[in-house]
């Protein structure tokens, strides 16, 4: 029988699955994840894949170091298997943070999400405003972001009467700071603000689509409110391991795991593709309070792996931990003789060279740091994909993650081809692959 990846009928295992079902999430693995998916996440079914693979019980620890919103953690939650995650984008560690919180009673949130319901339709009534959108109308005194949240969102993220809504709606539910429904209620605004409510739109990067002049901002929370408690009442008085999230910076990994042993990490770290992986959490970043000007974006970023020439700084010294890595330098030097071939001189194209070196150092420092925290024998798998976004110059990223990791003492087990992915910048498929690596343990 076929595999419908809608449905998730007879799922067979992930590497049977075709090419361009591969990255979608399938209906029955929604609950949990679906609460907040990042854009650019990998779906539940390779995690188990490697869950399986690697023999993982309730007596292990899973780590993901570059946990994102929390794919990894949460499948390895509902497989019982015990879990850390690290990130360093305060948004997606709040994200993965609640997406792993289940012991939150469902009918008590749903009681105080109608409470913030009527309070929101009452307010917005009050100033003449429906939730219900209405066609050519125009407010005027409507509420809006203060000049620092509008200097670091995308210009036109979201629409003046839809962003008003949002606002008087987020005032309701921050009634509800300190209580055990709050980030709950939270995330699941997170959610509808950026896939049902603004005018955000992704693709090979997040930009700005047409325009919702108007959305029925309080119902789809409600909504979605409704979907999470759904989804809560199912594992109602079930025992689940527990999952952390620290957030931090997994280049220096070993000071965060207080002497916990992991027998395993399935992870995808960013790719060294030029795309800057803050924008693409931006908005909710800035309406939730995580991010609130230019100096806290900044000083977010400077915890992040180095994988785009916007998050470069001159005190960046990665670099170093490759500086013997002939396969690395060949390629900055080879970045760096295209971008004087074609003449580009722009201060974001004369870093191409040296974000490369930076994104494999960083690569490097963190798998040092990572080898202390170990098991003997313990397996580990990197989702990353090659990449030629740099002048079209090729990045097997794959390979040369495998080469620097034998260098610190890992054994490279075998690379799987996860799937191909079309490149805008080539006009070719390129590789995303899973890096299978063994830590033998100290010699």
């Amino acid at each position: 029988m076929k595999y419908d990846v809608e449905s998730g009928i007879n799922p067979p295992p992930a590497w049977v699955v075709s090419n361009s079902a591969r990255n979608k999430l399938a209906a029955h693995d929604r609950p949990f994840h679906d609460w907040y998916r990042f854009v650019l996440s990998y779906p539940a079914h390779l995690v188990r894949q490697y869950l399986e693979e690697f023999d993982l019980g309730e007596q292990d620890i899973v780590l993901d170091p570059f946990c994102g919103t929390g794919t990894t953690i949460v499948e390895a939650k509902a497989c019982r298997v015990p879990s850390i995650g690290v990130e360093a984008n305060r948004f997606a560690h709040f994200a993965s943070s609640v997406k792993t919180n289940w012991n939150v009673d469902p009918e008590a949130l749903v009681e105080v999400a109608e409470g913030i319901y009527d309070r929101a339709i009452s307010a917005l009534n009050k100033r003449g405003i429906s939730d219900i959108p209405e066609e050519h109308i125009v407010k005027s005194n409507l509420r809006g972001f203060s000049l620092e949240q509008e200097q670091i969102i995308l210009k036109g993220s979201i629409s003046p009467i839809p962003l008003h809504k949002a606002l008087v709606l987020l005032d309701e539910i921050n009634r509800l700071r300190g209580t055990s429904y709050y980030d709950h209620l939270r995330l699941a605004f997170a959610n509808v603000l950026v896939f049902k409510i603004s005018n955000l739109r992704f693709g090979p990067e997040v930009g700005v689509g047409r325009a919702r002049p108007d959305v029925p901002v309080v119902s789809e929370w409600f909504s979605e409110v409704g979907k999470v408690a759904g989804d809560l009442r199912n594992v109602n008085g079930e025992s689940f391991p527990e999952a952390r999230v620290l957030l931090s910076d997994s280049r220096n990994i070993s000071s965060l795991l207080n002497g916990n042993q992991v027998s395993a990490v399935i992870t995808s770290p960013p790719y060294p593709n030029e795309k800057d992986y803050t924008r693409t959490t931006r908005l909710e970043s800035v309406m939730l309070g995580f991010v609130n000007n230019k100096q806290e974006l900044r000083e977010m970023k400077k915890t992040l792996l180095r994988s785009n020439t916007r998050g470069v700084y001159r005190e960046d010294t990665d670099d170093s931990f490759v500086a013997g890595v002939a396969d690395i330098n060949r390629i900055a030097d080879e970045i760096e003789k295209r971008r004087i071939e074609l003449g580009k001189t722009s201060g974001f194209e004369r870093m191409y060279a040296r974000v490369t070196k930076l994104y494999f150092g960083g690569m490097a420092k963190h798998l040092e740091a990572l080898s202390v925290s170990l098991k003997p024998g313990a397996h580990l798998a990197y989702v990353v994909g090659d990449q030629a976004s740099y002048l079209r110059v090729m990045i097997r990223t794959g390979q040369l993650l495998a080469k620097i990791a034998e260098t610190l003492g890992y054994q490279t087990v075998r690379i799987d081809q996860f799937r191909t992915r079309f490149s805008t910048a080539t006009k070719s498929d390129l590789n995303e692959e899973v890096v299978v690596l063994r830590w033998p343990g100290n010699q």
